[in-house]
């Protein structure tokens, strides 16, 4: 199980890996937990906090509404009585368990959403739950013991946020993708220009280190040069 710390001792665990990400932000007293992976993961995720003895868990913030990251967030909720920390964006669709599907950024994933939209719909719902605390712009988090601000960072989805912790580590969600080597361009995204907009506000950050969703973590080099790469293609 990977685990990174920052300068200020706050500690990240990847609780879950594989298909869906899910972390936990622990400073000895609080647990955030980001994001919660598909309810088919649910047995898993839960085996894995027991593993880590955590025995509460104070928020979750969900990097936006999709099944694969909010489909256990109403258990989460209330097994531990947690607060639910979401964009404004993601509000309606949190609480009613519908939305979208973002659009495809290459020609298979394009094929999917133009020829499967229907099914590939259903598969972006997910068990509605009702949030507690709803952010836009910037969210700091102080107030709770850490160091640490929660970005709006829209792209993938209208309300897509990543967590900046210490200004070294970046819980990015979806905004970038860890699965391919070569490249952080995630697959689906419903506005391409939006989500360049947001690596680049990522990148007036000081972080080193961007922890993906899906896949593994990405460096502030590679996340530059697809940046670069997409400013120089929309010149």
């Amino acid at each position: 199980m990977k685990l990174w710390e920052t300068k200020r001792g706050y500690k990240i665990i990847q609780i879950l890996s594989g298909r869906s990400n899910v972390f936990l932000l622990e400073n000895g007293q609080t647990n955030i937990l980001i994001d919660t992976g598909p309810a088919s993961k649910w047995k898993k995720l839960e085996k894995r906090l027991k593993e880590n003895r955590i025995d509460h868990l104070d928020y979750l913030l969900l990097t936006h509404s999709h099944y694969d990251h909010a489909d256990n967030a109403s258990r989460i909720k209330d097994i531990y009585g947690c607060q639910v920390i979401l964009h404004r964006d993601e509000e309606h669709n949190l609480k009613t368990g519908e939305m979208s599907a973002p659009k495809g950024t290459n020609p298979m994933t394009r094929f999917i959403v133009n020829h499967l939209a229907s099914e590939f719909a259903k598969r972006l719902k997910c068990v509605p739950c009702q949030p507690d605390i709803l952010v836009e712009n910037e969210y700091d988090l102080n107030w709770i013991g850490f160091d640490a601000c929660v970005l709006h960072s829209p792209g993938h989805s209208p309300g897509s946020v990543s967590l900046i912790v210490d200004d070294e580590i970046a819980l990015v969600g979806d905004t970038i993708f860890g699965v391919f080597k070569s490249s952080v361009f995630p697959p689906y995204a419903e506005n391409v220009n939006l989500m360049v907009k947001s690596w680049g506000r990522l990148l007036e950050t000081n972080c080193k280190i961007f922890l993906p969703s899906h896949g593994n973590a990405k460096s502030r080099s590679q996340l530059q040069k697809d940046f670069q790469k997409k400013v120089i293609s929309n010149d």
